[in-house]
């Protein structure tokens, strides 16, 4: 006797299939379509911009390593390299997290995988840039309400991890399932198999700073891939993993919202509703990095001229000093005193903010010591994260005393980049520059930038994904 011994009472996994399956371009509402190029330039900036980072290199060795050497119908961002879907998503999604620069919705990091699994799946199938764009919409509109669906109970035990990348693998096998161009009976069923491939929600890379987690995104997209190559191949049963007593969410957390699932489906895009990151760092970083900015941009304020910087009210979890130097990239985004040292000794965001010499670069290290949270109660994450699902965000305040007496405030709570203060088109222009500025020149990013934001013009993504990588 099988497990499902009750009769199903919902049907959430084909609602999600059938509208994965349908889903067309000219459906998609304008300013929609327009977020998701936006969401592909800044997601392939942060990319190509990790070049300079050493995952970048162990994640390609990696990946042509699974690959058997190189060779496939995918491009890696990073040299180039031929290889297969899988592994070049591989690749891809672990770039794109590395300098945690690209998204935050209020699940994770959500185009780490999309971006990474459309681009090179549109590629490998000869797909079209509206299709592409298609399958980043639809890809995300059903990654999100899974992924919503399972979020950890308000008592949460933070010791038992947050598991964003545990669904993340969903962010990838929807728009892989889209461009694969499977039925809606084999989307629920590659459903099923990524039920079936989640890992347990796991607090280790957070806990050791490792960039473990970086590489986890990567995995998650592969996995995500392979989960729809095996339901187009053909597999048995594996269906409906969202329903009944026995679903997906039931095993991932004690208190499964089941009605995320189809909740506002097609008439809601939640892409509209996705921060985008302004900064290389933790979301809980931006609001403090874009006033220190402003405030040193605005009074040309220089690294020597700080007496003191103070973060009012500080931010739990985010205020860590390492006085001796920090021995991991992600202990150095998760740390306002290190970003916003590396901020002001360099303006010009880049990989070289988390070279392993800025992490224990003396001049960094000296001012970071000088930025510390005032004496308010410090903005806990699960309530910041309930502030940003409702649509604001914590309100902070950055003053900085210099050496002369002079005193600098300002005040804000939603950052460049969030759903309500969103980059414009320019905005994103200008900020794909940046990114890249250090491993391509002008002319090639310009080339990048014209081709991602006329990609619904192309009929073949293939003419074009062999040539766009450093």
């Amino acid at each position: 006797m099988g497990f499902r011994v009750n009769e199903i009472n919902t049907n959430y996994t084909q609602v999600l299939s059938d509208y994965l399956e349908q889903i067309t371009y000219d459906q998609i509402p304008e300013d929609v379509i327009e977020r998701a190029k936006m969401m592909a330039l800044q997601t392939i900036g942060v990319s190509l911009a990790a070049k300079e980072s050493p995952i970048a290199g162990h994640v390609l060795k990696f990946a042509e390593t699974l690959n058997g050497g190189p060779g496939g119908k995918a491009t890696s961002w990073i040299g180039g390299t031929k290889l297969s879907p899988s592994n070049a998503v591989l690749v891809n999604g672990t770039i794109a997290d590395a300098l945690d620069w690209e998204d935050c919705s209020w699940t994770g990091h959500p185009s780490a995988s999309i971006i990474p699994v459309a681009w090179a799946i549109a590629q490998a199938e000869g797909k079209s840039g509206k299709d592409f764009l298609t399958a980043v919409v639809g890809g995300f509109e059903v990654y999100q309400r899974i992924a919503m669906a399972v979020q950890p109970p308000a008592d949460w035990d933070v010791f038992k991890g947050w598991g964003l990348t545990s669904w993340q693998i969903f962010g990838a096998t929807a728009p892989a399932c889209k461009l694969l161009g499977l039925s809606s009976e084999q989307i629920n069923q590659a459903f099923g198999i990524s039920a079936a491939c989640t890992p347990i929600t796991c607090v280790l890379a957070h806990s050791t700073m490792s960039s473990l987690y970086h590489y986890e995104h990567g995995i998650r997209s592969k996995d995500g891939v392979s989960a729809a190559e095996l339901a187009k191949i053909g597999i048995d049963k594996a269906m409906d993993c969202f329903d009944d007593q026995y679903s997906f969410g039931f095993h991932l957390t004690e208190e499964q919202r089941p009605e995320w699932y189809t909740k506002d489906l097609g008439s809601k895009y939640l892409i509209m509703e996705t921060l985008m990151k302004h900064w290389p760092a933790n979301m809980w970083l931006q609001t403090p990095l874009e006033i220190t900015n402003d405030l040193i941009t605005k009074n040309n304020i220089t690294a020597e001229d700080v007496e003191e910087v103070i973060l009012d009210p500080p931010t739990f979890g985010r205020m860590a000093l390492s006085e001796n130097g920090y021995d991991s990239m992600m202990l150095a985004q998760f740390s306002i005193p290190f970003a916003l040292a590396a901020l002001i000794c360099d303006p010009n965001p880049s990989a070289g903010w988390y070279s392993e010499d800025n992490l224990v670069n003396p001049r960094v290290l000296a001012l970071a010591k000088k930025v510390h949270g005032s004496d308010a109660k410090p903005h806990g994450l699960m309530e910041s994260f309930d502030m940003f699902r409702k649509g604001t965000y914590p309100m902070k305040s950055v003053t900085i005393r210099t050496k002369d007496g002079k005193v600098y405030q300002e005040s804000m709570d939603c950052h460049l980049g969030h759903p309500a203060n969103m980059m414009t088109r320019e905005q994103f222009v200008d900020r794909f520059k940046v990114q890249v500025s250090h491993v391509m020149d002008s002319k090639q990013a310009e080339e990048w930038i014209h081709i991602i934001c006329n990609i619904e013009k192309y009929h073949n993504i293939t003419d074009v994904a062999d040539r766009l990588f450093v």
